[in-house]
């Protein structure tokens, strides 16, 4: 924003040297990134940031300098000379979209004669990068430039019907701007229009069929408040930008719109000649109630580590035109409409530390800093990280948010919906994920894709479970989440670790269950607890994110239930004497029997001796019945007290088979 000082003058005369205004302006959160000599004038380039929409003018500026400095702010007096007609008698207004245009103010002036622009006028504008165009056009950019607030002139004769509508625009419609740009409007997009077609598009640039020319004579002086939002994404979808949309898509403030509207038409008149009709025609469906903002002096002394005397901030906060007063060691503050910024507490305690000066903040040649041990919670996602790292899992950081056909793959069907924002950005993945699997499989998706095999990653992070009551806050819950492009196997080993990493102790077992998004999936237990779950993913799942060649597979368990594990502490034992002997057996089962049920089998007839159970492969194929299965195990056998003999192993291999028998029909394989 680069502000004139010698128009600067015109609102506040502080006699400072303009080095010495940039640095207020800094001060007050305004930085100057540079300053010119333009004639006898001096321009200051000034950064504004996008809350501050009020600064995007001189009288903006010049209320943020005259707090600053005590100085008093002086504002245009605004006279009209206005002929008997009423404004209502040459325009009607309609706004058919409320939502996105707040209020529509029409002014009419007959008899304006276009011409060049007074020299003064287009001096300043020229100084702050603007170029004269005509009387009429110049006045409006120069109330843009001083008030903040748009406006936009017609020529009357222009507009059918003598109609102003403010709806949406129809599919189809066109219109070319003022800079000769055609443009391709859609429904999303905010248009004024006439009786017949669109004549501007709303908050970003006017119409060229309906612009001011040499022959025009009749002014209609629109002033309005559209959305920032629609402006904004209109103005980008049509690359039309323009210092309107600019301001627009920061906000204005909508109750000073007649104020402003009245000053424009004061200038068109100064410049141009002409008559305004009497009145104005303003369209105001809703009208924003006033906002109060209370703030307790002793937070922000505590908030700014200085006490700032009561009369100061209440001087602070009159300049700013707050409205200030005392109750009970709190100060009451009337929201000025044009401060769309100021919401809470800490805005307001912000306005007095930037006024009364941050340099008044004491600092200290030295910083202490206290160095504070990990808690539980911490030492426990590091001992995670470190102990997946080293089983070859990557740790990834995705965004909290999927999308609709991510969510649906993982939807319970009793489950309430998940929640979303309404936020422009995220219009395609705006919905807050109650699994980490679906962030970390399209992860996976993405290495697979770069031929980055084999992939193991993982991640800790939140989840959110809507609750039954929809006003109520989510169901917030750490997880930690495993995927792999591997084998079943690898991913159950790595979980049974991890867990028994935790606690040597912990009895860990995978119990069938039913996932609607598994083909196989399991409830992880420990110590008969559920603690989450573990699954090859469905081929639904592998479809929807394109999986061809790969079947992944994941597991989710609790972080919380896993900090309720109570670590064991470390035994040691001798190293065996007697050398083990191992045996591994071929048995023929059916096709449905679980491992589970197997290695049931196996334990409840296993001697103390047996030391170690492992699965080794399944085979399917010639040999085998199609109902059936081949399952190798392997065996392993320790006495303490001497050596087996093989007679001995026998034996207890004989009654293991026996078992397997009796519990899954299990039939030793033999070639």
């Amino acid at each position: 924003m680069k502000i004139s000082l010698n128009w600067l003058n015109d609102y506040v005369e502080t006699g400072l040297a303009a080095e010495r205004i940039a640095a207020i302006l800094s001060d007050l959160g305004f930085p100057c990134e540079g300053i010119e000599r333009v004639g006898d004038d001096t321009v200051l380039d000034v950064e504004v940031t996008s809350n501050r929409g009020d600064c995007l003018s001189h009288i903006g500026v010049a209320r943020e300098l005259a707090a600053a400095t005590g100085r008093e702010l002086r504002l245009p007096q605004v006279e009209l000379c206005e002929m008997d007609r009423d404004a209502s008698a040459f325009v009607g207004v309609e706004i058919a979209e409320p939502s996105l245009c707040g209020r529509y103010t029409a002014r009419v002036i007959e008899g304006v004669t276009i011409g060049p622009s007074p020299e003064w006028m287009v001096r300043r504008l020229e100084a702050v990068g603007m170029r004269s165009i005509n009387n009429v056009v110049d006045a409006t950019n120069y109330a843009m430039m001083e008030t903040g607030q748009p406006p936009h002139a017609f020529d009357y004769n222009t507009i059918k019907d003598s109609r102003i509508v403010v709806r949406k625009a129809i599919a189809g419609e066109r219109i070319v701007s003022i800079d000769g740009s055609n443009c391709e409007l859609t429904p999303e997009m905010l248009v004024i229009a006439d009786a017949r077609r669109p004549v501007a598009v709303a908050g970003v640039m006017g119409g060229l069929e309906t612009e001011v020319g040499d022959k025009t004579t009749t002014i209609l002086l629109e002033e309005a408040h559209f959305d920032p939002v629609c402006t904004r994404t209109t103005s980008r979808r049509l690359a039309l930008p323009s210092e309107a949309a600019f301001r627009f898509e920061r906000l204005v403030d909508i109750e000073k719109i007649d104020w402003a509207s009245r000053r424009t038409a004061q200038l068109i008149v100064q410049v141009a000649g002409g008559r305004v009709a009497k009145g104005v025609v303003d369209a105001y469906p809703g009208k924003p109630q006033p906002r109060q903002v209370t703030m307790r002096l002793s937070r922000l002394g505590k908030l700014l580590g200085i006490e700032v005397p009561s009369e100061t901030v209440l001087k602070i906060l009159a300049s700013l035109c707050f409205s200030p007063r005392l109750s009970d060691g709190s100060v009451v503050c009337s929201v000025p409409t044009w401060r769309s910024d100021i919401q809470r507490e800490v805005d307001l305690i912000e306005e007095v530390a930037r006024v009364h000066g941050y340099d008044k903040v004491p600092t200290r040649k030295s910083i202490r800093i206290e160095a504070v041990p990990a808690d539980a919670r911490q030492r426990l996602a590091q001992s995670i990280g470190g102990f997946l790292n080293g089983c070859g899992f990557y740790e990834t950081v995705t965004v909290t948010f999927i999308d609709q056909a991510i969510a649906a793959l993982f939807a319970d069907g009793g489950a309430i919906g998940d929640l979303g924002v309404r936020d422009v950005s995220r219009k395609s993945a705006n919905l807050l994920r109650q699994t980490l699997l679906g962030s970390l499989l399209e992860v996976l998706r993405t290495n697979v894709n770069a031929k980055n095999l084999p992939c193991r990653v993982y991640e800790i992070a939140d989840t959110f479970k809507p609750r039954q009551d929809r006003n109520a806050l989510p169901e917030e819950k750490t997880k930690v989440a495993l995927v792999c492009s591997g084998d079943f196997r690898e991913l159950r080993g790595a979980v049974e670790g991890l867990i028994r990493h935790i606690d040597r102790r912990a009895t860990v077992d995978f119990v069938p269950a039913d996932c609607s998004w598994a083909d196989v999936g399991a409830e992880v237990t420990v110590n008969g607890r559920i603690i989450g779950v573990a699954a090859v993913f469905s081929d639904a799942v592998r479809n929807r994110l394109d999986f061809k060649d790969v079947s992944p597979c994941g597991a989710e368990l609790d972080f919380a239930e896993l900090l309720e594990l109570k670590g064991a502490p470390i035994s040691i034992r001798p190293v065996p004497r007697f050398p083990a002997v191992e045996r591994d057996l071929s048995i023929v089962v059916p096709e449905d029997t679980a491992w589970r049920a197997i290695a049931q089998a196996i334990e409840s007839s296993a001697p103390a001796e047996l030391e170690d159970v492992r699965f080794v492969d399944i085979y399917r194929g010639k040999g085998i019945a199609p109902d059936k299965k081949s399952v190798t195990v392997s065996l392993r056998f320790r006495d303490e007290d001497g050596t087996l003999t093989h007679e001995t192993v026998d034996g207890y291999q004989a009654a293991i088979v026996q078992s397997l028998h009796q519990a899954v029909e299990a039939e030793l394989r033999t070639l």
